[in-house]
């Protein structure tokens, strides 16, 4: 799995996926044209639109239907080092009874980001600054 990030001048950024194309930037008080989300609504975004897969998949494999499910994922900030601290995923599927509830919960505790952010990854960073063809 990969993405690539392109940066368009100033804070506007264009990460690309498979062909998809979806731009990051920041509101004006940040410096930005608010013309995309920020990287953490993505964060926030990539969280609740896996746990709605999760969710959609339990009630599919139980005829159940997902019409009206609505997923918000909220997150608070936290310092030294800046992070967001404590996210918040409510799901919420009309007319399930509480055997279903409980099974959607265990479901969307199975999402692959859930799991991720629960379960600390490793992060390599490098960076590399390629040297320009001499003109001869």
């Amino acid at each position: 799995m990969e993405v690539t990030i392109q940066h368009l001048g100033n804070v506007k950024f264009e990460a690309s996926a498979r062909g998809h194309r979806v731009i990051c930037d920041q509101p004006p008080d940040n410096g930005g044209s608010d013309s995309g989300m920020t990287p953490p609504e993505y964060l926030l975004v990539s969280l609740g639109t896996c746990a709605g897969f999760y969710a959609a998949q339990y009630l599919k494999a139980r005829s159940l239907p997902s019409q009206g499910m609505e997923v918000n994922v909220s997150a608070e900030k936290a310092r030294q080092p800046a992070r967001l601290g404590q996210f918040r995923i409510e799901v919420t599927v009309p007319g399930l009874d509480a055997d279903h509830q409980a099974g959607v919960l265990r479901a969307v505790k199975a999402c692959l980001i859930h799991n991720t952010l629960i379960n600390a990854p490793a992060i390599e960073t490098v960076v590399s600054s390629p040297v320009a063809a001499l003109a001869g």
